[in-house]
């Protein structure tokens, strides 16, 4: 079956709306109208070229169903628009043709691990790409490293897929949890000085991407001298429906700074039952991942709640750049809405893809495309004015600055009445992990104790 044909007259007016060149325009609509047909338990959705003129297939996973569709829905949106910019800034008959599939993981290792193995032997795909979940994305790294296909990775967090898990078929294109922990404990280390918090405590769902994030957080806050007294770690599950006894916890801990790595409608919901129980009337909240995302600021309505810290890896209205407002503008005339910080991911995906194939050839080899992502430059929508993005060659991710904000009043993105100001923004080579801790963590991860790093400084 057809999906409604609003997708290709939505672009159609979006490509008209922007100036773009006449001679492609509608062709290029109707290759981005989304078809989507019944397989066994679910549904698939393809964007681009035909299988007949494409240049490349990539097969893209995200969840399209429950609390995590939003980004699924977002992602399929910001490739959209990623094909749209790459025909029109790269050099004329340079930008490959890509043929993007697209299929719902479901959130689920085994779910994924089954998708990526048929787009490899039935769609023949020569990348990978997507996954919202760290740990989904650690079963596709593995499909990726056996059957020597890249992924690009355009959402997950975990610093371990390009540290101790690191392979050279896997790149990303969003910031990790390392930078993002490490733009947080400079902003702890801050805060230390003005308000003198103590007691801090630590909540994270109980898996990969929980774990890292804290375990990321507390060396960075070492490496920065900061020193506090442990409240607490609390480990909800993924999709945990009540997070009362958690608050409770919380509120019997009595922390200072209580630090979130909950993400997506986990987070919405932890937020709600915080603020109803009167837990951030004595404490500060801080989300430096994944907080500051549309949809978090979109379910607070007109409330702001004091002193709530939150960062995201992209903002609608930051940097204040003429590309980063055509962006959103962008997305916003193509869907209706502002985008979650999942749609700039996808984008940037789509465009390291594009932009490695144009600079190497159509028909490079792995190998050749593997030596061409490391290092590519791309300008992105989240890049501060005079800085451009990069991957970094020791890690395949990508090196970006980091934007922290508070929550104030802002109409301007509605549906939402609250946005993020107050920003203080880290520098990109600020975050970077350092290359003997990136070498110590994998050798650890292999046993080589004789090449470990010293243990952090002691934490009291």
């Amino acid at each position: 079956m057809l999906f409604p044909l609003f997708f290709s007259k939505r672009l159609t007016d979006l490509l008209l709306a922007t100036g773009r060149r006449a001679a492609w325009r509608v062709r290029l609509a109707i290759s981005l109208a989304a078809v989507a047909w019944s397989i066994p338990g679910q549904a698939r959705i393809e964007i681009g070229a035909s299988p007949r003129t494409a240049d490349a297939t990539v097969g893209c996973m995200f969840p399209l169903a429950g609390r995590a569709a939003i980004y699924g829905r977002d992602s399929i949106a910001g490739m959209k628009l990623a094909l749209a910019d790459l025909a029109t800034e790269l050099p004329p008959g340079t930008a490959p043709k890509l043929r993007i599939l697209v299929e719902d993981d479901r959130s689920k290792a085994s779910v994924a691990t089954r998708i990526a193995e048929n787009f490899i032997a039935r769609d023949k795909v020569r990348f990978l790409c997507g996954v919202v979940s760290s740990g989904v994305a650690q079963a596709v790294s593995r499909v990726s490293r056996a059957r020597q296909v890249i992924m690009i990775g355009t959402d997950h967090a975990s610093s371990r897929l390009t540290i101790e898990d690191f392979h050279r078929h896997y790149f990303r294109v969003s910031n990790d949890t390392y930078t993002s922990m490490a733009a947080g404990a400079r902003y702890l280390a801050d805060l230390q000085k003005t308000s003198g918090w103590r007691r801090l405590a630590f909540i994270g769902p109980d898996y990969d991407y929980g774990h890292i994030a804290w375990r990321d957080l507390e060396d960075a806050m070492a490496s920065r001298g900061v020193r506090y007294e442990m409240a607490g770690h609390l480990w909800p599950r993924l999709y945990e429906p009540d997070y009362t006894a958690y608050i409770a916890e919380l509120k019997a801990a009595k922390p200072d700074v209580i630090v979130t790595a909950l993400w997506g409608g986990d987070f919405i919901a932890f937020l709600k039952q915080a603020l109803s129980s009167g837990l951030l009337d004595k404490a500060r909240l801080a989300n430096f991942d994944t907080g500051g995302n549309f949809d978090v600021l979109a379910s607070l309505g007109e409330q702001a709640p004091p002193g709530l810290i939150l960062s995201a890896r992209h903002h609608n209205n930051w940097p204040e750049t003429a590309r980063n407002r055509k962006f959103v503008d962008d997305f916003h005339r193509l869907e209706g809405r502002f985008p979650t910080y999942a749609a700039e991911g996808a984008y940037a995906g789509i465009r390291a893809i594009g932009q490695a194939m144009a600079l190497a050839g159509t028909r490079a080899g792995n190998e050749q495309l593997i030596r061409t992502l490391e290092g590519l430059h791309m300008s992105l929508p989240e890049d501060p004015e005079g800085y451009v993005s990069h991957i970094d060659a020791e890690t395949h991710q990508i090196v970006q600055a980091q934007a922290i904000g508070e929550v104030v009043p802002n109409s301007a993105f509605a549906p939402a009445k609250v946005m993020l100001g107050r920003w203080v923004v880290y520098r990109a080579e600020e975050l970077q992990p350092p290359l003997d801790l990136v070498r110590s963590r994998r050798a650890r991860a292999r046993g080589d104790t004789a090449s470990t790093a010293p243990p952090p400084i002691p934490i009291q």
